[in-house]
């Protein structure tokens, strides 16, 4: 197999080198070894096993919110957010005044994710670049920015990274003509009935996209949406589960490391990488899939054994707390219509159920509750 070869270096008349992608894909296509192959096909396999059990979950929609979160989180955290998931689910039930100003950051990624997966379900809206500008604009609207990023806009000067200018800077993206002519080509792909397989095409997409660099601020977040998208939109997934966040933040140097190889031909390296992160986080959600429902049977045991007033109060708040697995007095008075003694009675019912604990002992007012079995789940993932 020849080396592919996405692009070269160029002097630009300002005195230093942007990268310059050729025609995408290559006219040659991509030809990959029977090893990458073999991934690919145990990936997919995963990936299916993943689909069907997550199908199972009588509340589909919370594992896939609890999922966005997480995502949301690790992507943040990749370009410097140190906010964690459970100060974004306390940012969002509001039991919580003193949340770190960065868990912005988190709450714009879900936002832009959410409005992703509404243009998709329910108008059925081309993954296009139109709707990674939408992404991008929901994503940096009103977010925490060191630097004007334009949100919704392609950019319209030069950028690098790393470095404090083109010259000194560790990769420059193409110029802005080059840069329109690549999101092009970079669109056209997407949409193409070539014979790429999907999980290595979503691979490739994500790569080409951070190659090119094309919003000012936002590039890496807004390029791993895409690989969620791109595959739900495929129809590889029902739901849009596959959240490769967590892998490339676990494994952040090498996530570079990889990108980095790619635009000087990496490409099977780059994709080799893409895959393990697919193997590693499908595996890992079929575990979350199997623990979460393993927890469900044993708290609905639990609940069975309050006499039947009780019970029925408790039916109501559990399968809500998937949701929303932090919550405060005033959180379970808005879900059962209780008065806050009677609010009050309930928490403390599942605290003897070993189903919520304080968030913090220490505090006399304004305590919050922790689903804490429930969220070990997802952070023992990270």
């Amino acid at each position: 197999m020849h080396p592919v070869i996405i692009g070269t270096y160029r002097e630009q008349k300002d005195g230093f080198k942007a990268f310059i992608p050729n025609s995408f894909p290559p006219k040659e296509g991509f030809e990959f070894n029977a090893k990458i192959l073999k991934k690919n096909d145990q990936a997919t396999r995963l990936l299916g096993k993943l689909d069907g059990i997550t199908k199972l979950l009588p509340d589909a929609d919370f594992f896939l919110l609890m999922y966005l979160r997480k995502d949301a989180a690790s992507s943040s955290q990749i370009e410097g957010t140190q906010a964690t998931m459970i100060d974004a689910i306390e940012a969002e039930a509001k039991v919580n005044a003193n949340i770190p100003e960065d868990v912005d950051d988190i709450l714009h990624y879900i936002q832009a994710l959410n409005y992703g997966i509404k243009r998709v379900t329910t108008e059925d809206f081309p993954i296009s670049l139109r709707f990674l500008r939408e992404l991008h604009q929901k994503l940096m609207n009103q977010a925490r920015a060191t630097h004007f990023s334009d949100p919704g806009e392609f950019r319209k000067t030069q950028n690098w990274i790393g470095g404090t200018r083109p010259d000194n800077a560790r990769f420059v993206p193409p110029p802005v003509h080059e840069m329109n002519l690549a999101l092009t080509d970079l669109e056209k792909f997407i949409h193409s009935d070539d014979a790429t397989l999907t999980l290595i095409k979503a691979a490739l997409l994500h790569a080409q996209f951070e190659t090119i660099h094309p919003f000012l601020d936002g590039n890496g977040r807004t390029g791993r949406m895409l690989i969620t998208f791109y595959l739900w939109k495929e129809g590889f997934l029902e739901k849009p589960v596959l959240f490769l966040s967590s892998f490339f933040k676990k494994h952040q140097k090498l996530y570079y490391e990889k990108l980095f190889g790619y635009h000087n031909g990496g490409i099977t390296e780059w994709v080799d990488f893409f895959l393990d992160g697919a193997i590693e986080i499908a595996n890992e959600a079929i575990d979350i899939v199997g623990a979460i429902t393993e927890l469900r049977k044993q708290d609905n045991q639990k609940i069975q054994k309050l006499g039947a007033r009780a019970s029925e109060s408790a039916t109501i708040i559990l399968p809500k707390l998937y949701g929303q697995p932090i919550v405060n007095v005033a959180t379970v008075q808005s879900w059962t219509k209780f008065t806050r003694a009677g609010a009050q009675r309930v928490i403390d019912r599942f605290i003897a159920m070993e189903i919520l604990a304080p968030k913090d002992q220490d505090k006399k007012y304004g305590q919050s509750y922790a689903y804490k079995k429930y969220l070990e789940i997802f952070n023992s993932h990270n």
